[in-house]
């Protein structure tokens, strides 16, 4: 398959992939509506880069020896599930804003790094993307193809990635959407802990 044969169909499976709904789309619309637009564009940075983990192990062939390997693969859905059902539980204390008017909770509650690696960790610990990146790596990779297409298409992916996200941030942080959003306080962001732990169940209970 030529480059381009190849981009456009990473472009059309893995858009696909990155819309629907899950942990990642979750993670961005609530650090984006508790700490703002600036938390939510670092937190999909972070998403984007944890693709890296991803095709670089899938690029490699390890991710035909995880989807073989029952024990590497229970520890995958292990941290990965537990970590969702961690984020879930920092949602779920999430308090009522003091004070009658509503604000945007400052970006800097969190450092510009730690948001990333939130981001980042919520990615690269998806049990179910071994699996994912399997399959689509299948489609596009050939013994022949040279290293330099491969380096693009892992590139390529993670500028979705993030643009896809960047989008949901952009969407969330225009001010009456936003206001729409804040009115319901600390519960929305109880509901979404709620949402993330439901994942973190799924995740240890399904079979991968």
């Amino acid at each position: 398959m030529d480059l381009l044969s190849g981009l456009l169909m990473l472009t059309s499976i893995h858009l696909l992939a990155a819309a629907a709904p899950g942990p990642d789309f979750v993670l961005v619309s609530q650090q984006t509506l508790s700490n703002g637009k600036k938390a939510g564009l670092l937190c999909s940075l972070g998403i984007a880069l944890g693709l890296a983990i991803h095709i670089i192990y899938s690029a490699l062939g390890l991710a035909a020896v995880i989807a073989n390997s029952a024990s590497l693969l229970w520890l995958i859905k292990l941290l990965g599930g537990g970590y969702l059902i961690y984020l879930g539980y920092q949602g779920l204390k999430s308090k009522a804003t003091q004070g009658s008017e509503l604000k945007v909770l400052p970006a800097n509650k969190r450092s510009n790094m730690k948001t990333i690696g939130l981001g980042f960790l919520c990615n690269a610990l998806n049990p179910k993307a071994p699996i994912y990146f399997v399959a689509l790596f299948t489609l596009v990779i050939s013994p022949d193809l040279p290293l330099q297409h491969l380096v693009i298409y892992g590139i390529w992916m993670m500028i979705l990635q993030f643009t896809w996200f960047a989008t949901v941030v952009f969407l969330l942080s225009r001010p009456k959407i936003n206001r729409s959003f804040q009115k319901m306080g600390h519960w929305l962001d109880r509901v979404l802990g709620v949402a993330m732990i439901a994942l973190g169940i799924k995740v240890l209970s399904s079979k991968l």
